[in-house]
């Protein structure tokens, strides 16, 4: 049985102390996941064009800023390798990395639920983030930049010939489907280990897992970055669905 966080125990200015404790170690936790996301990212782009033939070596990736997300790339050349549309490998060069945080969301969601996990939880907390990660870049592609000519989405649709509604209706329902699962499933699971009757780490908690879903990697990166095209209107949906989740999954709110 969990036994009750120190939070559980302390009122007024020692819960506030507390939730702000959980707050750094969130900060810290996820600079260095982001980091080994974008790692992830980059490396499946640069080793799926390797193992196909289109690149020298897996590491031609071009480093960038870890923090900001920003300046990196696979160091591939679509346009010399593959100038017309159709192309299969074009397709899984893009694409891989979505697929692969597909691939981590639905393993880190069931292993999350798993029973042994909750007496695991600092590895709780460490794959629950994770999740969010992934989640956060799988959302700033599949649902706020699914109609880019270039781009992961841009080069899945050009290699498979496929029109980039099918991807955004396809990929949204599966996202929107995961995330109910993690703020239905996992979120309450995240409360009961780290908050316990701490009102305010609920919050910190629900805000930041919104925050880095919704905002940090998709909605203002979309909104600052894609202007002027006009798909950084996408991002303000990253806005609507910040709003939209805080008052939904809020501490008190029913199942909650």
């Amino acid at each position: 049985m969990h036994k009750p966080d120190s939070s559980e125990k302390t009122t007024g200015a020692g819960r506030i102390k507390s939730t702000l404790s959980y707050v750094l170690i969130v900060i810290a936790t996820f600079l260095v996941l982001q980091f080994v996301l974008i790692l992830m990212h980059e490396f499946t782009h640069s080793t799926a064009a390797w193992l196909l033939g289109d690149a020298p070596s897996p590491f031609c990736i071009i480093w960038g800023n870890p923090l900001m997300m920003t300046g990196w790339d696979e160091g591939v050349h679509y346009s010399r390798l593959f100038p017309s549309a159709g192309c299969t490998a074009e397709a899984i060069i893009g694409g891989g990395p979505l697929f692969v945080h597909a691939i981590v969301i639905v393993l880190g969601l069931f292993l999350l639920q798993r029973k042994g996990m909750t007496a695991r939880k600092w590895l709780f907390h460490a794959l629950y983030w994770f999740v969010i990660a992934n989640f956060m870049e799988l959302i700033a592609y599949v649902v706020m930049r699914p109609f880019s000519v270039g781009g992961d989405t841009g080069h899945f649709n050009r290699g498979m010939g496929l029109s980039p509604w099918i991807l955004f209706v396809a990929g949204t329902l599966m996202v929107v489907l995961g995330l109910y699962v993690l703020f239905r499933k996992i979120l309450p699971l995240m409360y009961a280990l780290f908050a316990g009757e701490n009102r305010q780490r609920k919050w910190a908690i629900l805000s930041m897992s919104a925050f880095f879903l919704f905002l940090w990697g998709s909605g203002l990166r979309v909104v600052f970055y894609v202007y002027p095209d006009p798909q950084w209107m996408f991002g303000l949906s990253g806005f609507a669905a910040f709003g939209v989740v805080l008052f939904v999954c809020r501490p008190g709110a029913p199942s909650y």
